[in-house]
């Protein structure tokens, strides 16, 4: 028989049958291994449908380290009838050779796994380690390893495919990540199928590169005045140290005040040995009249190699204690307010008074410059005001201001206030009005004249509304303007050329135009 080295334990190797003349319980037979050099390797069951026995594979084989082995296998019957025993024995054996074939096997690492060492900070490019592997065949293929980066998403490591030294890429930081796990492939150059994996721990070892610092924000209070609690032998406030760094560089923690106020007239530090450190008053007498809080500076070194250090500052309020000591008010505010008013806060409110006396006095000179009253009390209509501009206009005699009362209530003089909120029922059709004489110099009547019209027209907007004034004023040496005089004058001017402008020009074309035209159009 022969069998792969690639089999599995439990895979059939082959089968062996003895032949028995007897039928029924006395033809069965049982098979066992009973000697050979395969006996741990092997093992044989028997088949009852077929009466053969199968030998089976127990422990994986290797073809380099043993390529054949041998058994001896017997077969007995299983039932014998005890008056025929002395014809016995009912039994027979074999030998079975199997040989064991080579198979193309995947590479073997020299260690199920790997764990190796690198200092925190280390600079790219340091060795870590190394991972070997080898094929097991006879060929004895070259090996390439790679690292599995799902293993390593931040790619930390790299790996020389050759050789399998494992470097780092980057340096890494103890406190975030003290171990490291990577999988290392090992397959074989001519086959890639054929490949291992095997796991690589790193750790990574603590350099002191992280100084002590206080443990929680401490904060400490002190009695003020002569209270025999402003000065004891009891610490205003103990405090203690954490650092990140690992117990060997650092589990002792020293405490102590900075050399240039190492002769502080106001506290002091006591280094307690046990990794913490009480603060002490050296004077009583505090007032928060005077200063209401103090800041320490504490020095805290560790006592790794080299030894970090870093400087906390610590609060020390001073208090309102009752006579037991226990704290009542740390509100130096408050406290100042019951005796009266600072002489800051005075200075601030007669800053303020002087601010407001100047903007008054300043706004009152400005008014007096400019002569007008703060006040308007006149109740005259603004409406009232004409407003005049450069505009070409009559002349001299016409720079008078007319009364616009007139304009806006014509008839309200007289009682005659017409409806403007109601729609005219009947539609009537705009009679002409008296037009006066061109040169007529009465600008009173003209507008009378127009606001009469308006008034008994029925089909008139509710608004009066006087928008073209025929009348350029007495004295212009530019003589009038007004369309209306324009239009009952001769003129040499051929205005024929308006008639091809569009129906947007055909009023314009109608009023200038020649007439004949004018004939026919009306």
């Amino acid at each position: 028989m022969s069998v792969s080295e690639a089999a599995v334990p439990g895979e059939e190797v082959g089968r062996v049958k003895a032949k028995d003349p007897d039928i029924g319980e006395n033809g069965l037979v049982t098979y066992n291994i009973v000697d050979g050099d395969g006996i741990e390797l092997f093992e044989i069951t028997t088949d009852y449908e077929t009466q053969d026995g199968v030998v089976k594979l127990k422990k994986p084989v290797d073809f380099e380290t043993k390529r054949a082995y041998s058994l001896k296998i017997e077969a007995a019957n299983v039932h014998i009838d005890p008056k025929f025993i002395s014809n016995g024995p009912f039994k027979d054996t074999v030998t079975v050779k199997i040989s064991v074939e080579d198979a193309d096997e995947p590479p073997m690492f020299l260690a199920p796994s790997y764990i190796h060492e690198v200092q925190e900070n280390a600079a790219a490019g340091t060795v870590v380690g190394r991972v070997h592997a080898k094929d097991p065949d006879a060929a004895n293929s070259p090996i390439r390893y790679s690292i599995d980066r799902h293993t390593d998403l931040d790619r930390f490591f790299t790996i020389n495919p050759e050789d399998g030294f494992i470097k780092t890429t980057k340096p890494l930081d103890r406190e975030e990540t003290a171990w490291l796990n990577i999988s290392v492939f090992a397959a074989e150059i001519h086959n890639r199928h054929q490949e291992t994996k095997v796991p690589v721990a790193i750790r990574v070892l603590d350099v002191n590169d992280n100084a002590p610092k206080f443990a929680a924000p401490y904060e400490g209070f002190i009695c003020e005045s002569d209270h025999p609690k402003a000065l004891s032998n009891q610490p205003i406030v103990t405090v203690s140290a954490d650092d990140q760094d690992d117990t060997a560089n650092g589990p002792r923690f020293i405490f102590s005040l900075p050399p240039e106020i190492m002769h502080n007239p106001n506290f002091t530090v006591r280094d307690n040995r046990d990794n913490t450190a009480g603060v002490y008053a050296r004077r009583g007498g505090f007032s928060r009249q005077k200063q209401d809080f103090y800041l320490l500076p504490i020095v805290i070194s560790d006592g790794g190699i080299p030894p970090m250090s870093s400087t906390n500052t610590l609060t020390i309020k001073v208090c309102g204690c009752d006579v037991n000591g226990a704290l009542l008010s740390c509100n130096a505010e408050a406290y100042i307010l019951n005796a009266g008013l600072s002489t800051g806060a005075l200075i601030a409110i007669l800053a303020c008074i002087v601010i407001l006396l100047v903007i008054v006095v300043l706004f009152v000179t400005l008014r007096r410059q400019k002569k007008e009253p703060l006040i308007v009390f006149e109740e005259e209509d603004v409406r009232e005001n004409i407003i005049t501009y450069d505009d070409e206009g009559g002349g001299e005699e016409d720079t008078e201001a007319f009364d616009i009362a007139t304009l806006q209530n014509p008839d309200g003089i007289n009682g005659f206030i017409p409806r403007k909120d109601i729609k005219p029922e009947y539609q009537y059709m705009p009679r002409p009005g008296l037009r006066p004489a061109p040169n007529s110099v009465d600008v009173d009547d003209f507008i009378n004249t127009r606001i009469q019209e308006a008034d008994n027209d029925p089909t008139a907007p509710p608004y009066d509304s006087i928008q073209i004034y025929g009348y350029e004023g007495r004295g212009s040496v530019a003589g009038s303007l007004s369309s209306l005089e324009s239009a009952t004058t001769d003129s040499d001017l051929d205005y024929d050329y308006l008639q091809n402008w569009g129906p947007r020009f055909k009023k314009l074309a109608d009023l200038y135009g020649s007439k004949d035209t004018f004939d026919d159009d009306s």
